[in-house]
């Protein structure tokens, strides 16, 4: 059985591979901005790396001073493969494969480590675990795009697995010893260095650190204090190497930029009501599956909480819902990064239920059947629409990018220079230059003025404080528009050429301002409560 379960995953791990230029599904349960700019963004400074000689570019927005993981992998594919699109998600999809091993090597290790023998060492929840990571359709459609939650995943579960290798105190000080918790030391700092929200998994990990050390707090203390030296020293030395000389402004303006929080006292529980709600876009049949699980774990199995994993599983959890209720920016891709541990803890409690030994047997049967039964319709559910991606992939903004690429190419009086808030996927999928139109630590105005852009592409209509930004400067010439994408307010890639201004023009007249209940702040989505009424 297990084999099965784990030739059905490697196909489907094969099948996210296919097809790596096409879009973001178009008319997916998932609205994220994600698929029009994370990809450029995070991996901006390998993208200029290679295609214009230089990382930075001073003023325009620089992610890489704060969050340097990502894009240093990705340098280190473009140097084979040059900066494209295709090798970028090729790179998340490894990550996503390496996801899946982990996972399914951290469950085979925790039936070793549970204390009494719940959990043989022929146990399928590992591949239950691969089975389900693989067929995910929401796993699927995020681990394509080359952003920072899948890196971020890998890392912690990384974590976690290299912690249930630490020893119980007074064993030998050998290598065997000192390698685990080596290897904790350098992970962490880089878990903070893919994407600072790795704070909140902390806990998962040292929970972990703590089991191994026979919950002892003392003997954790002796443990975790080298493994926090290493972290700090290796977190510090870059900072004070790399950030502090050079790049100390766009380290902060990434956190200026993302430190607010939409949560009040007045908000506080329909926040919370919709951190919990929005957690379907998991999965509308599994996620439901999955909070039974946790139920499980608390009542019916506590046995379960025996095996260090299953809490750290819950931390994980815990750990990031707490940041989506504080930031209050639910995107869909932010639920990726609890979408791995659900699916272990669901594998976890669902075969404990099958090999529950304190029920008589035809009650036990009748329990483990109807979970199995469930898992099957759920695995099935899940393949069905995967595979519907998989088949008809859909590539309107790769092919409206290509068209910019060749009229801008074409024109060669006029300075290849994009100006657009997807500049930097645009640079990914066809190699022109750009520059933000959103984020920067200077102002558009004087970024402008200090780039001259020669192009300006926005989607379905230019905002008043763009118009306000350029016109000083420009005219914009609308040259092409190319339907693109899904989102009703952003379905329409514009591309204006940016000439000298007319003497003696009207000023543009500001737009009617939006109804309110249609104005959403940059990044923030609909949530699913919002989509279904």
């Amino acid at each position: 059985m297990e084999a099965a379960l784990l030739a059905v995953a490697a196909v489907f791990l094969l099948l996210h591979g296919v097809h790596l230029r096409a879009d973001f599904p178009n008319h997916s349960p998932w609205m994220d901005w994600a698929k029009y700019t994370d990809e450029g963004w995070y991996g901006d400074a390998a993208i200029r790396y290679f295609q214009r000689g230089s990382w930075y570019v001073p003023g325009d927005f620089n992610p890489a001073a704060a969050l340097p993981v990502w894009p240093l992998a990705e340098s280190a594919l473009f140097h084979f493969t040059g900066a494209n699109v295709i090798a970028a998600r090729s790179l998340s999809v490894t990550v996503f494969v390496l996801i899946v091993l982990a996972a399914y090597l951290l469950l085979r290790r925790s039936a070793r480590m549970t204390a009494a023998n719940d959990f043989a060492t022929s146990s399928l929840a590992p591949a239950i675990a691969a089975l389900l990571l693989a067929v995910s359709p929401f796993c699927y459609v995020f681990s394509r795009l080359a952003i920072l939650e899948p890196m971020l995943i890998l890392l912690t579960t990384l974590a976690l697995l290299t912690a249930s290798y630490v020893l119980p105190e007074g064993s030998e000080r050998t290598l065997r010893y000192w390698a685990p918790i080596i290897g904790m030391g350098l992970i962490l700092p880089l878990m903070v260095l893919t994407k600072t929200t790795a704070v909140f998994l902390m806990p998962a990990v040292f929970w972990m650190l703590y089991a191994r050390r026979d919950y002892s707090l003392r003997s954790f203390v002796r443990a975790v204090w080298p493994v926090l030296l290493l972290a700090g020293v290796v977190w510090a030395t870059y900072y004070g190497l790399v950030v502090r000389p050079r790049f100390l402004e766009d380290y902060h303006y990434l956190f200026a930029a993302n430190a607010y929080t939409g949560i009040t006292r007045e908000n506080a529980l329909s926040v919370l009501q919709d951190t919990f709600t929005d957690g379907t876009w998991i999965g509308r049949l599994f996620y439901p599956l999955a909070l039974v699980a946790i139920l499980v774990v608390f009542s019916l199995e506590r046995r379960l909480l025996r095996n260090p994993v299953v809490p750290a599983l819950l931390l994980w959890i815990a750990g990031y819902e707490s940041f989506l209720a504080y930031h209050d920016n639910l995107q869909p891709r932010y639920y990726l990064v609890v979408a791995v541990p659900f699916i272990l803890l669901s594998s976890i409690a669902l075969e404990g239920l099958w090999n529950r030994r304190n029920v008589i047997a035809p009650i036990r049967h009748l329990v483990g059947v109807s979970a199995a039964l469930a898992l099957a319709v759920i695995a099935a559910n899940d393949a069905r629409h995967t595979l519907h991606y998989v088949r008809y992939p859909e590539y309107t903004f790769s092919e409206a990018a290509q068209r910019i690429r060749q009229i801008v190419t074409s024109d060669h009086k006029q300075n290849q220079l994009v100006l657009s808030i997807s500049g930097s996927d645009l640079s990914l999928m066809t190699g022109l230059p750009s520059i933000c139109d959103d984020f920067g630590t200077m102002e558009l105005s004087d970024r402008v003025r200090a780039y001259h852009p020669g192009w300006y592409i926005t989607w379905n209509e230019v905002d008043d404080d763009k118009m306000d930004a350029l016109t000083p400067i420009y005219h914009l010439h609308r040259v092409a528009a190319f339907p693109a994408m899904d989102d009703p307010e952003r379905n329409l890639l514009i591309l204006y050429r940016l000439e000298p201004p007319i003497p003696n023009a009207q000023k543009r007249h500001r737009r009617k301002p939006a109804p309110q209940l249609l104005t959403t702040s940059f990044g923030q989505q609909p949530t699913v409560s919002q989509l279904t009424h």
